[in-house]
């Protein structure tokens, strides 16, 4: 189930529903719009999850589609993504805007598949080591820097949560476990700790070895992507990059395809997971 801690999820699934059962409909938005007394721009932001619709709105739309029996359950979920609170509120200090959107999606998703280039992914990085990489950024405070080190490991609460904890598959570059942050005895332990959650029942870990061959993600670098819970029917998942000023979501299916296309072939061209260990244990050594 989603969790009903994430707002962000809640929107994009009524989006997602309304979008759906118009085209079950046989309706375009235009149609739509005249038949409720709307503009065509107002159910196109209802259907991209810009805004959320109003409960009359949302009435007169499942009449419309013939599907008052949906009423219920669509009005659940329109009151919990407005009383929904991010878990990050206490930390706003430590959240641009531009990352909110991702830890809304993150903390409702199912499934995470991210390839790392530069850094070990946030969900498994220890406190010293995310606090190396979060320090690289010399024009925070130490406040500043305080607060984003917490919320990355807040964020790692999703892998422990008692209800559906998410399932991370994560493949990072050889290179990733020799790029020294901090000093040899932080790194040491962060390559200890990749090690013991390898060994989790819902984490994946593969090490691209420096010897593979080439692949299409070189062309992209680092990606995340994102699976939604299967009760949010048609979600095609989104693709998430993280660029210095901002965040880059794609939402199109096609666009998502081909980044599960190319995930699975690193995934192919990686060290299976036994193997990734050992190159893991290797790299302790030789730090």
């Amino acid at each position: 189930m989603v969790t009903p801690s994430s707002p962000a999820v809640l929107k994009r699934w009524i989006a997602l529903e309304l979008r759906r059962l118009r085209k079950q409909a046989g309706l375009k938005q235009k149609d739509a719009a005249q038949r409720i007394g709307r503009s065509q721009q107002h159910i196109g932001y209802l259907e991209s999850a810009r805004n959320l619709p109003s409960h009359g709105d949302l009435e007169l739309l499942l009449g419309l589609y013939g599907m008052q029996d949906r009423h219920d359950f669509m009005r659940d979920l329109l009151s919990a993504a407005k009383k929904g609170r991010n878990w990050w509120t206490g930390l706003s200090g430590a959240v641009p805007k531009w990352f909110d959107l991702f830890l809304g999606l993150e903390a409702g998703a199912a499934e995470l598949s991210s390839f790392d280039a530069l850094l070990v992914t946030g969900l498994l990085q220890t406190r010293a080591y995310a606090e190396a990489v979060v320090r690289s950024d010399t024009d925070l405070s130490d406040d500043e820097v305080g607060q984003r080190v917490e919320l990355r490991m807040r964020r790692q609460d999703l892998l422990d949560r008692s209800e559906e904890p998410v399932r991370l598959w994560t493949i990072m570059d050889e290179s990733v476990l020799y790029r020294t942050l901090g000093s040899s005895d932080v790194m040491r332990d962060q390559l200890r700790q990749l090690l013991a959650m390898s060994e989790r029942p819902r984490v994946d870990l593969q090490v691209l070895p420096l010897s593979g061959n080439a692949h299409t993600a070189q062309q992209g670098g680092t990606f995340t992507l994102m699976r939604f819970p299967v009760d949010m029917v048609g979600d095609p998942g989104v693709v998430y990059h993280e660029l210095l000023s901002s965040g880059h979501y794609l939402e199109d299916p096609s666009e998502v395809l081909l980044y599960e296309r190319t995930f699975r072939r690193i995934a192919g061209l990686a060290a299976e997971p036994g193997d990734s260990r050992r190159m893991i244990e290797r790299a302790i050594k030789e730090v």
